[in-house]
């Protein structure tokens, strides 16, 4: 069974944003989705931009540098659905987001 870890509160994120988390000893990506949370790696598969910082438009977040487009839904790279983001378990309970790693 997944161990949820409380790691921000749903005012933390409004709809359209991203931000990044420590948890576990990993940086994660949080995205809000038109009210729906998902969490991806933190690390673009390129050159290891920082998708927390990226923009967020609809399911699609690009790297801040370098443009490579991931869906935070799935994890998959827009146009190249063999590479992947590890994905993550989310919940949100209350105002408490949680994510299981």
């Amino acid at each position: 069974m997944a161990n949820f870890v409380k790691v921000a509160s749903t005012s933390d994120l409004k709809p359209g944003a991203a931000m990044t988390v420590e948890v576990a000893g990993k940086t994660i990506a949080l995205f809000n989705v038109a009210g729906k949370i998902h969490a991806t790696d933190n690390t673009c598969l390129h050159q290891g931009g920082p998708l927390g910082e990226g923009i967020l438009e609809g399911e699609i977040v690009t790297c801040p540098w370098h443009q490579w487009e991931y869906n935070v839904c799935t994890g998959e790279k827009v146009g190249a659905s063999a590479l992947k983001l590890t994905t993550y378990p989310v919940e949100v309970d209350g105002t408490d987001i949680k994510v299981a790693v």
